[in-house]
């Protein structure tokens, strides 16, 4: 190290261009992030990244770099999701439960994307859903709760742990009617579908999703065809859960057949039931609590790995949410 004027630089050697370009982000993006939260000054000089800082600052921020080390080695893009939830490991002394994040590769999308958990709660949740029969999964929008479900039992299909993957949902109307939609039943419902089909065609790409749907080995289906059926060698996804009624959800619940599993998600803050209307979700969560082979998992606002201003977007509705009584909020 070298120091002036309180400053002192420490250099860490990168592997390859593809390394350094995915450390650095699209204009160098991702480093002046770091920038920000760090203090200390970052400068990519060929295959080196240079750090000038105070000698504490070099430290965190060096430490940071290694923890995201296992992403930008790969050539994968750092985001801010990524830096958050390592400094946050870093800052809490869990840098050894943040390392682990790297190593849970579940698939790699038809892009070439590594599809790993991103966040400590993310690997909690995917822990939980390889572990247990029945696994619930509470938070906001953005939080990976339907897509991690899905690449998970997609790579559970390939390994023949289960022979069907079952996605299905509540076609409940957010302000909207059905009957106004053109076509017919299946037609009505597929928008509300449309974001399982969106993950399928991520991790298999359309032409295969389409084989597999023609084969029965992938069924997309609105909750009500679920009624009456044994739901056996499966994986069963009851997306936006929230909006299930409490009968709907010990309808589906029961649907549970030998040798398969299933994974409930939702949104609790987004309901679209009639005023009065139980959600089967709140229900089920409380009631579930403590029962062998069931996992409730609760993701929050920290979690969200979307566009970072959908962070931003959860954690100002729930301030709102949670103002003293008086502020409107619809549950």
């Amino acid at each position: 190290m070298a120091e002036a004027a309180g400053l002192q630089t420490f250099s860490i050697p990168l592997p390859s261009p593809e390394a350094a370009l995915a450390l650095a982000g699209e204009a160098e993006s991702s480093l002046r992030h770091l920038e920000s939260l760090t203090g200390t000054l970052l400068v990519l000089r060929g295959l080196d990244l240079v750090l000038q800082g105070r000698a504490s600052q070099l430290e965190r921020t060096s430490a940071l770099v290694e923890l995201l080390r296992p992403l930008w080695q790969e050539g994968q893009a750092i985001t801010r999701v990524d830096v958050q939830t390592a400094l946050k490991a870093l800052d809490t002394g869990r840098e050894h439960e943040h390392a682990r994040l790297s190593d849970q590769v579940l698939a790699r999308s038809q892009s070439g994307k590594l599809l790993r958990p991103r966040t400590l709660k993310q690997k909690a949740y995917v822990d939980a859903m390889e572990r247990h029969d029945l696994t619930l999964a509470l938070g906001p929008a953005g939080t990976g709760k339907t897509f991690l479900a899905t690449v998970l039992a997609v790579r559970m299909l390939h390994e023949r742990k289960v022979e069907r993957l079952i996605l299905t949902r509540p076609a409940v109307e957010a302000g909207e009617r059905l009957g106004f939609l053109p076509g017919d039943l299946q037609q009505k419902v597929d928008p509300y579908l449309r974001p399982l089909y969106d993950a399928l065609h991520t991790l298999l790409g359309s032409e295969r999703t389409a084989t597999l749907l023609e084969k029965g080995v992938i069924e997309v289906a609105p909750l009500a065809y679920m009624r009456g059926r044994t739901l056996a060698d499966a994986f069963v996804i009851l997306d936006e859960a929230q909006n299930t009624t409490a009968g709907q959800m010990r309808m589906v619940l029961t649907r549970l057949g030998e040798n398969s599993r299933m994974v409930v998600t939702g949104d609790p803050t987004q309901v679209d039931l009639p005023p009065g209307v139980t959600s089967g979700l709140a229900e089920a969560a409380q009631v579930l609590q403590g029962v062998e082979g069931v996992a409730i998992c609760t993701l929050t606002a920290a979690d969200v790995v979307r566009h970072p201003l959908v962070q931003r977007l959860v954690q100002a509705y729930a301030r709102r949410d949670g103002a003293p009584s008086g502020s409107s909020s619809r549950r």
